[in-house]
Formats: structure tokens, C-alpha cells, sequence
């Protein structure tokens, strides 16, 4: 691995944790700051808080969904898109990092990462009572991680074989 590599994968690696502190931010900050006191004092509180939590959200796949079909506005739209378009750039530095296409980049390891991350974020919700547990976000988001895997699958793929080649007739 050159050096220009290896500074390009460094970079991939500071923008994609930059990525996650401020997905946390919005998703169970809502773009306030991190209060730690805060969050420790939601989770002495915990146990009342969680049962609460999951009586007030959502635990039937695609009930929110067929919710959101039937009386669309514009928060129901901003926030099923929003699912979504968060969870587009894991899916695509998770391909970035791993161009090879294994492990964590390949398409079943975007859909059980970002099924991952979402399953964090939406228990976070409930364990701090920031936020409504809903497992159709687990779907959308999840969706929003495969949808960057399909976006930049195939350009990583083209730029691979590139690279590939012209390494062959350097030689």
C-alpha cells in the first residue's frame, strides 16, 4: 500500500466517524448538543422510560408506513425520505473502505451494518427516552445503507478494474 493509499483510507476513516457523530447528533440529538449529564439522568430513569418508550412506538413492520401512505404531508415525506437519505452515505463508505467488496462492503454486510447501526440508534430512543423506537425506521434506514451499496458498487467496481489494468500494463 503506497503512501497516497494509505493517506486516501486515512481520510475515508475521519469523514465516515465524522459521519456517525453527526448521524447521532441528528437522530438522537436532534441537532442539539451531546448533554452526557442529560443522558444519565434518562438512563437512571430507564426501566418506567423503555416500557413507555416501545407502548408509544412502533413494533409492527410497515405500520408507520401504511400510515404515512395514507395521510401523506410533509413531515410524514420529509421523514420517510430523511430514513432514508441518512443511512445512503454508511452504505457508501462502508464500500469505500472495503473496496474489495468483502466483509463489511459486501451487500450483505451493508444490509446487516446498516441494520445494525439503525437497531443502536432506535434503542438508543428508547433506553434514553430521546426519541420514539420505530422498526420501520430499522427498515428505511437499513434500505438507505443498501441503496448507497447499489450506488457506489458498481463505480467502485469500474475504478477497481481500472486499476487493475493499468497496473498490468505498467508492468
Amino acid at each position: 500500500m503506497n503512501q497516497a493509499h494509505k493517506q486516501t483510507k486515512y481520510g475515508l476513516q475521519v469523514l465516515f466517524t465524522v459521519y456517525v457523530y453527526i448521524l447521532f447528533k441528528i437522530i438522537l440529538f436532534k441537532f442539539g448538543s451531546m448533554d452526557l449529564p442529560f443522558l444519565w439522568q434518562q438512563l437512571q430513569h430507564s426501566p418506567g422510560h423503555i416500557a413507555a418508550s416501545l407502548q408509544r412506538g412502533n413494533l409492527i413492520p410497515l405500520a408507520t408506513l401504511t400510515n404515512t401512505y395514507h395521510h401523506i404531508s410533509t413531515s410524514t415525506v420529509v421523514n420517510f425520505l430523511g430514513n432514508i437519505a441518512l443511512f445512503i452515505p454508511y452504505g457508501i463508505f462502508l464500500v469505500l473502505l472495503n473496496p474489495n467488496g468483502k466483509g463489511s462492503g459486501s451487500f450483505t454486510g451493508v444490509l446487516l451494518w446498516s441494520f445494525a447501526l439503525s437497531a443502536v440508534l432506535e434503542c438508543s430512543q428508547a433506553v434514553f427516552y430521546i426519541g420514539t423506537f420505530d422498526v420501520d425506521d430499522l427498515l428505511l434506514n437499513t434500505f438507505g445503507g443498501i441503496l448507497g451499496y447499489m450506488l457506489m458498487r458498481p463505480i467502485m467496481m469500474i475504478y477497481m478494474s481500472g486499476r487493475q489494468g493499468s497496473s498490468v500494463t505498467q508492468k
